[in-house]
């Protein structure tokens, strides 16, 4: 019984010893790459601190790319997903839709990621995009929905949406106005902060589910 115990104790001590952090790569665009902030400010290292805050045991990867559609992510995951990667956050599609690209094939390329994604055995946090209404109902409709279709296809973690922690001022411009940067399209530093706030939740539970 003692030999079994201390069997038992090594074998256990073995498993944390070798576990380490959760390596998640976050997948993007310039909203994910940092695009305007100091090295600090950005998305990637905003969460990291907010992660570091809550406890959990991860490093994040920096996979923006600035001015990337879903179809560099889809060209691109294969790459990212280098073997100590155990967990991915997808936040692509603001420049599809910004560029009025037909949304099957936005939805086509997220496809992509997910299945390269599921194949390698990573988990992933899917990050909404909502359309503008400029393009008319149909077209928002069918773009909106691609994303929580998508999560519940492949078992995908799911925020609704990138800019949820500046909700609360979208729909007013002047309120809005402090924490974007002057091309009006990228957070500052205070708006990533309030973004981070309200996503670090989900990324926190993406760590747990890969550990």
């Amino acid at each position: 019984m003692y030999k079994f115990i201390m069997v038992l104790i090594l074998a256990l001590c073995g498993a944390a010893a070798t576990a380490g952090p959760v390596t998640v790569a976050a997948l993007g665009d310039s909203l994910t790459q940092g695009y305007g902030l100091s090295e600090g400010d950005g998305l990637v290292p905003q969460l990291q601190g907010w992660l570091n805050d809550h406890g959990a045991d991860a490093v994040l990867i920096n996979a923006g790319v600035s001015g990337d559609t879903t179809a560099g992510g889809a060209a691109r995951v294969a790459w990212t997903l280098s073997p100590e990667v155990k967990a991915m956050i997808v936040a692509l599609g603001g420049n599809d839709m910004l560029r009025g690209l037909d949304p099957a094939v936005t939805r086509a390329n997220l496809e992509t990621i997910l299945t390269v994604a599921d194949q390698a055995g990573v988990k992933v946090l899917l990050i909404g995009m909502q359309a503008p209404g400029n393009y008319g109902p149909d077209y928002k409709a069918e773009f909106d929905a691609i994303y929580p279709d998508l999560a519940a296809e492949h078992g995908a973690l799911f925020a609704a949406s990138f800019f949820e922690g500046l909700q609360e001022v979208s729909g007013d411009p002047a309120a809005l106005q402090p924490f974007m940067q002057g091309d009006g399209i990228h957070p500052n530093a205070e708006g990533v902060k309030r973004i981070v706030a309200a996503l670090g939740p989900k990324v926190l539970e993406l760590v747990r589910a890969a550990q």
